[in-house]
């Protein structure tokens, strides 16, 4: 079966494009999902944005990324918040459900006075988010993002919090690269889907050898992440959401993107 009506595409994952690029490419392909990496909208008209997305009838699925919040310096916290209230603005013009949250952490401070910050910083933020109804989407990272891009590094971990923050604006980013190595992760993803915590779902492939991890992801089938499992677990939990794929690959962004773009979609036919 050819099935892409649940595909989304992240604008990161085709780098070398803008986002006028990103929304017509992946149109004119039949993906009809996006989310939109915040770089791409400095600058631009929200207004045309918004206008070309609806012309092209492209799905807006997020917005990609506030957070950020822990720092042991309490002016770079207060400019956290105004960033991620520009961040639920942005998504507000564009009309995107959600904002990606890319939680933080601050090195010169243990892990959990920055969960404590995160928190604290998130429930400051869900009156504003409510107002424009633009949901707040916590992204556990793996453990090796501890230091600086964020502290909460496990889906257990993101449970606990979206359980203490109890709002319906406030869930959870399953993104399989940060996850799948956790042998509690379909009981947390159980926990996430039972509480109606489930936003988000990013997909994408851990290469067994990579050189970078942060820029040599795989596309999906490449590595050694079981992700057909991970997606059942998911929709099992009650997510019907889009397949985001989110590929940061140096690797990839030198390829001839179209060409690419094909690849993306055999390789989430096939492999997703």
């Amino acid at each position: 079966m050819i099935d892409f009506s649940k595909l989304c595409i992240h604008t990161q994952t085709t780098k070398p494009w803008s986002i006028e690029e990103c929304i017509i490419n992946f149109a004119s392909a039949g993906v009809k999902g996006i989310s939109i990496w915040r770089h791409l909208l400095e600058g631009k008209d929200l207004n045309k944005i918004k206008s070309l997305l609806d012309s092209n009838q492209m799905d807006v699925v997020s917005l990609v990324r506030g957070g950020f919040f822990p720092s042991v310096d309490s002016e770079k916290r207060a400019l956290a918040i105004k960033d991620n209230k520009l961040a639920i603005e942005q998504a507000s013009a564009i009309g995107a459900p959600l904002v990606v949250l890319v939680c933080g952490a601050d090195s010169k401070q243990s892990l959990e006075v920055s969960r404590l910050q995160i928190k604290d910083s998130i429930t400051e933020l869900i009156p504003f988010a409510e107002k424009r109804k633009v949901k707040l989407a916590i992204e556990p990272l793996h453990p090796m993002y501890g230091a600086e891009k964020s502290a909460i590094l496990t889906l257990r971990q993101a449970n606990e919090l979206c359980e203490i923050i109890n709002s319906p604006w406030v869930g959870i980013a399953i993104d399989v690269y940060h996850l799948w190595w956790d042998d509690q992760l379909e009981n947390e993803i159980m926990r996430c889907g039972k509480n109606k915590n489930i936003l988000a779902f990013h997909i994408c492939d851990w290469l067994a050898n990579t050189v970078d991890f942060l820029t040599d992801r795989g596309l999906m089938g490449e590595g050694c992440i079981n992700i057909k499992q991970i997606r059942k677990w998911v929709e099992a939990a009650g997510f019907n959401g889009y397949n985001e794929v989110e590929v940061f690959s140096d690797r990839l962004w030198a390829k001839d993107q179209k060409k690419y773009l094909k690849d993306i979609k055999k390789s989430y036919l096939n492999y997703s």
